[in-house]
């Protein structure tokens, strides 16, 4: 059996049917954990204070802000070279949540910097490349919404996301490509030494797998809501030919 057939419409909604409602439970359930965890259970850092659990709503949503545009990536790669709808559909589902993530980083950043630069924006190249992240978010669903033929704003959207993915990876690596600007380096990092501290460590794992399946629920269900949309739209079609 090919990985493709899974981009099938019919199997697609078969497969992420019972798939949605263990995502959801397990997201609630990471979620909770690790905010109950974060804010309640660690103690106030000896620089930041109270300001450092920010750090468990900041960091998952940057994080995801990033690799929701990369999926919409690879997803309009794969509606430009195999033109599977599935696909161009998630990308197009997958961006509502990115957008709303990245004001979450985007906000909670603003609260994180004011007490601890103070000023809650600075023109450096993260915030920078990170606030044109979030204005490609915003052309890619007005995009969507501006053309009516579903292929053609696929096909366009699809290249939007090509040249946004610059701003992705600068968002990620601003810091290591430019030795300047306010923002620190990475909170979590395959150097033990460059990570967090334990006590913060490990209910912000709880918070980012948190992130990541409340994504993927929220990303199956609007696919799901997408696609019977689509098949409304071509019953409604059928119906209107069969009229005339």
């Amino acid at each position: 059996m090919s990985i493709w057939e899974y981009a099938n419409p019919r199997k697609f909604m078969a497969w992420s049917r019972p798939v949605v409602p263990v995502t959801a439970v397990l997201a609630a359930a990471t979620l909770l954990i690790g905010v109950v965890w974060g804010f309640f259970f660690t103690p106030d850092d000896y620089r930041q204070g109270a300001t450092v659990k920010i750090i468990y709503l900041h960091v998952p949503a940057a994080m995801m802000a990033i690799n929701i545009w990369v999926m919409m990536l690879v997803a309009s790669l794969i509606w430009i070279i195999r033109r599977h709808h599935v696909s161009a559909l998630a990308a197009r589902s997958a961006a509502l949540i990115g957008l709303v993530m990245t004001l979450i980083a985007l906000l909670t950043g603003a609260l994180w910097g004011q007490p601890m630069w103070g000023t809650a924006w600075e023109w450096e190249p993260r915030l920078t490349s990170f606030l044109i992240l979030f204005l490609f978010y915003l052309g890619y669903l007005a995009l969507w919404a501006a053309i009516d033929n579903p292929d053609t704003a696929a096909d366009l959207t699809s290249v939007l996301c090509l040249v946004g993915s610059v701003f992705a990876v600068l968002s990620r690596y601003a810091v290591l490509f430019w030795n300047q600007g306010l923002h620190q380096g990475a909170s979590l990092s395959l150097d033990k030494k460059e990570n967090v501290d334990d006590v913060f460590y490990f209910p912000l794992l709880f918070t980012i797998a948190g992130f990541v399946l409340l994504f993927v629920t929220l990303m199956l269900l609007r696919t799901r809501t997408a696609i019977r949309g689509r098949r409304l739209q071509a019953l409604e079609m059928r119906e209107r030919m069969s009229d005339a």
